[in-house]
């Protein structure tokens, strides 16, 4: 089941739901104000494995860490 994000126009508060494809289009409230929230367009990544069994991107995995939520590369592995 794929995961959504929305974003409120009140609150300006971002949030997440697992729903199923047949509910992608159906109306999401907000957590904290209950104001319909507008849903995102998402970035995704995929990866796999190399011929070494390390994980390697196939799609999505740029140079670039713009959609990390984290505070520094260190935590990343």
């Amino acid at each position: 089941m794929p995961i959504y994000e929305y974003c409120c126009p009140k609150c300006d508060q971002n949030f997440d739901l697992l729903r199923s494809f047949s509910q992608s289009d159906e109306p999401a409230k907000c957590h904290e104000c209950n104001v319909e929230a507008k849903r995102l367009v998402s970035a995704f990544a995929t990866f796999s494995k190399d011929y070494s069994g390390l994980s390697a991107p196939i799609s999505g995995g740029g140079s670039s860490c713009a959609g990390c939520s984290a505070n520094s590369c260190a935590t990343c592995n």
